[in-house]
């Protein structure tokens, strides 16, 4: 027999709808006036609550700072496996796009919460480990995509390019945790990879291409093929 699970109580609904009402009013003061001006008692006064019944479902600033991070790293994360489970799983470099273009996409619609989880760090915040599962889940994508092309045989473009004692031993010890079946220099170029693609979404999102990159788009794309080429995917 199936079993279904019990219907939520009106408590618990309005519980829901009233924490996604204070973090839609946190995102808007991140858009307004930045991550470090994000305050408690601003969220209540817009929410036209007192300041104690936000503290109820966000004990400090830094929770609700948390909350918006994560949110902000799992929306971006759905939009890139979201595009990449759609492209045949033969098609590498097609994926590889698809990853890229999703993230490039999702950034120039959200660019503040964007800026929050790749942007200059808040002040007198530390993220806690709640942030950090959320964070992997497109460098891990990214990963499982280069494990595809070691498999297929392919080797990325710097293959041979000598690698410094400490580098190496760092690179060895998170292959070993997570790709025993790559070698170091194929996660070195994953690494540079992910710092290539998250550095020319923030160099044009904060506009420091302007007026040197006229069609941002087609910039983009060559600039993503070139990694493709970099990571051994075709």
């Amino acid at each position: 027999m199936t079993q279904t699970s019990a219907p939520r109580t009106a408590r618990a609904r309005a519980r829901d709808e009233l924490t996604r009402e204070i973090k839609d009013v946190a995102r808007r003061q991140l858009a307004e006036q930045g991550s470090a001006a994000l305050s408690l008692r601003a969220v209540a006064r817009e929410l036209g609550m007192v300041s104690s019944a936000v503290y109820r479902y966000f004990p400090s600033r830094d929770e609700l700072l948390t909350a918006l991070i994560v949110d902000a790293y799992q929306a971006i994360a759905d939009a890139a496996e979201g595009a990449e489970s759609r492209v045949r799983r033969g098609d590498l470099v097609g994926r590889w796009l698809a990853i890229v273009r999703a993230m490039r996409g999702w950034a120039m619609e959200h660019p503040h919460e964007y800026a929050l989880i790749f942007g200059t760090p808040v002040p007198g915040y530390a993220a806690p480990a709640d942030t950090v599962s959320p964070a992997a889940r497109i460098p891990l994508l990214l990963l499982r995509l280069c494990i595809d092309a070691a498999e297929a045989g392919r080797v990325p473009t710097t293959n041979h390019r000598p690698m410094p004692r400490p580098v190496r031993a760092d690179l060895k010890a998170l292959r070993e945790a997570l790709a025993p079946t790559v070698s170091e220099h194929q996660l070195a170029v994953v690494l540079m990879g992910w710092a290539q693609l998250v550095g020319s979404i923030s160099f044009e999102l904060f506009g420091h291409l302007h007026n040197t990159v006229h069609d941002y788009e087609s910039y983009f794309d060559y600039q993503m093929r070139g990694v493709a080429k970099q990571l051994g995917l075709g």
